[in-house]
């Protein structure tokens, strides 16, 4: 994995959408593309453009299993990447109350935690 850096990852995080994806996905572990869908009330094509550059700036990585596509924390990670998206999670659930209250109320819901 390259190099992190702090503008980088601000930069990635600069977007309503992906700092939402980064942040359920670091709350919830793993999520898959249509729990985000549900979560953020967005269409699926918008979910999978923002997916993907999360992916290209190494942020997320993704695994199939079967039909389902998940995305979790990239392992590679540094340290102080982690930290700060948990920084901001703890800081900030009341931002992500809404998302993660439809994402408990998923129906047929791949991975159900709540």
């Amino acid at each position: 994995m390259t190099h992190m850096t702090p503008d980088q990852l601000c930069k990635t995080l600069g977007d309503d959408t992906r700092a939402r994806i980064a942040l359920l996905v670091t709350r919830e572990k793993e999520l898959c593309v249509c729990e985000l869908t549900c979560a953020l009330d967005v269409s699926q094509p918008k979910i999978s453009r923002h997916l993907a550059l999360l992916r290209e700036s190494s942020l997320l990585a993704d695994r199939r299993k079967g039909q389902w596509v998940y995305y979790r924390l990239h392992p590679d990670l540094p340290n102080w990447v982690i930290k700060t998206l948990k920084t901001l999670l703890d800081a900030n659930h009341e931002w992500l109350d809404e998302n993660h209250q439809r994402l408990c109320e998923m129906e047929d819901r791949p991975n159900p935690c709540c």
